[in-house]
């Protein structure tokens, strides 16, 4: 898993798959477009397996297209 963020998140090794992750959590893209001068893209919520005290974890993309944790 290349964002560090994540892997973090759900205790992975540098080697797993994203086949592997997507047994164990639920994603979901949104193309956003805020209410007022704001974001407009991508907006991505990961969300693990099990519902615990934990929130999701949110992302957009940056200027340059990279993943940005919020």
């Amino acid at each position: 898993m290349a964002i560090p963020t994540v892997r973090d998140g759900w205790g992975l090794e540098s080697d797993t798959t994203p086949s592997e992750f997507s047994s164990m959590v639920y994603g979901v893209k949104f193309k956003f477009v805020s209410g007022s001068p704001g974001y407009v893209g991508d907006l991505f919520i990961l969300q693990g397996d099990a519902l615990t005290d934990a929130p999701p974890m949110v992302f957009r993309r940056g200027v340059k297209g990279e993943l940005i944790v919020l």
